[in-house]
């Protein structure tokens, strides 16, 4: 026997339980293995429960709120429901009963790696997303949130979006909850257009108020992920209700959207899956910015038109730039500097001769009158994106 188990690479344990096996139930049966499934499984989920999950699930995706395992974990457990399947039970539920698409291909959460602020008001982020009213009539969300706390500070529901729009959004978050550090965007014209070669309204609203206006690289949404994702989150929960016929009902629906978000419904993202509002209240919020101080001007002067003229001479004028750092003087466009773009400049008219300098006299250009029919005067630089300085190699 024992040469036997060797040559058949089987312990004697083996050989004893199969030699008693086939006295029992013929040699024929030792041929078909047994199931190893036990008699009985006190843990195993019942179909009451499983019926109890799938309801619960229906109930979360017809309010237009995440519905997916760890969301109806939550719930139920919420709910005082007893006992409460895993996750991966539920998730193995759902697919069983076919309620959830199988996705073998997606990465899974361990892979994430997240980038967080270490406090509330360390950073906001702000964007903007497209939705239509009745009779498919177009606006926009423009959303604000925190950083740290994924806490929706604000919303605010305009027809464009423009500067305007975004800093009355702003505004509003800041009456509400202080002012942030730093502010986070796109490169989008109406929120940051750093780099396309001017200053911004919301920049230079912002940056008054002593907050850093930072953006992320273009063609980059990622950058701009939890915004991003607070777009899917709200739109699921505006697709279950009924099509807004006004900009103030449209705002109805985004405050209640917000008082969900922040204080019912739990964040994957967070630890402890915990509301933004528990969040945003569990650590004290960053210090408020020192606002910076208002460059000098040589006096103050009306906001209603671009061109004002000083009275006391004839021959000088303080003329505010445009967004991409020119004026025009004469139907003629004079381009002085993309990066002073909003600032006022002292213009000077000689004569032919036609100066420009800042409000502290540094000569900013300096040109002759064009001849007639020049309709533009550049500064002397290419026009476009400046190119990066490339520093020389040591060893070139």
């Amino acid at each position: 026997m024992t040469t036997f188990c060797l040559e058949h690479a089987i312990s004697r344990k083996t050989f004893y339980a199969i030699r008693a096996r086939a006295k029992t139930e013929g040699p024929a049966a030792v041929l078909e293995p047994k199931s190893r499934r036990p008699r009985s499984s006190p843990t195993a989920i019942g179909d009451d429960a499983k019926r109890q999950a799938i309801r619960v699930r229906a109930a979360l995706e017809q309010s237009g709120l995440d519905h997916g395992p760890i969301s109806v974990h939550e719930k139920m457990r919420s709910l005082g429901i007893s006992p409460v399947p895993s996750t991966a039970s539920l998730a193995r539920i759902f697919r069983e009963a076919g309620v959830a698409r199988v996705e073998p291909k997606k990465k899974p959460r361990a892979a994430y790696r997240r980038f967080v602020y270490p406090a509330p008001n360390a950073c906001w982020q702000v964007d903007a997303t497209e939705t239509v009213l009745t009779r498919g009539r177009k606006c926009v969300i423009f959303q604000l949130i925190d950083d740290h706390s994924r806490y929706a500070v604000a919303s605010h529901v305009a027809w464009g979006e423009t500067a305007d729009a975004a800093i009355r959004l702003l505004d509003k978050g800041i009456a509400a909850h202080g002012v942030p550090q730093r502010l986070l965007s796109d490169n989008g014209s109406a929120l940051n257009p750093g780099r396309r070669g001017y200053v911004g309204q919301l920049v230079a609203h912002v940056s008054r108020l002593g907050v850093e206006a930072i953006t992320g690289k273009p063609y980059k949404p990622t950058t701009q992920g939890k915004n991003e994702r607070f777009h899917q989150t709200l739109f699921r929960y505006l697709d279950k209700q009924p099509l807004a016929d006004s900009l103030e009902q449209l705002q109805a629906q985004v405050d209640a959207f917000d008082l969900i978000y922040n204080t019912e419904r739990p964040h994957q993202a967070l630890p402890g899956r915990v509301t933004p509002e528990t969040a945003w209240l569990a650590t004290p919020k960053a210090d408020p910015p020192r606002p910076k101080p208002d460059r000098p001007r040589s006096r103050t002067l009306p906001a209603e038109s671009p061109v004002r003229t000083v009275p006391t001479e004839d021959s000088l004028r303080v003329i505010k730039l445009r967004e991409n750092g020119s004026i025009r003087l004469h139907k003629v466009t004079y381009m002085i500097d993309g990066q002073r773009a909003g600032d006022d400049v002292i213009v000077i008219e000689d004569g032919d001769a036609i100066l420009v300098a800042d409000i502290d006299g540094t000569i900013l250009i300096e040109h002759t009158r064009p001849a007639p029919g020049v309709k533009y005067v550049g500064n002397g630089r290419p026009r476009g994106r400046r190119p990066k300085s490339v520093p020389v190699s040591p060893m070139s």
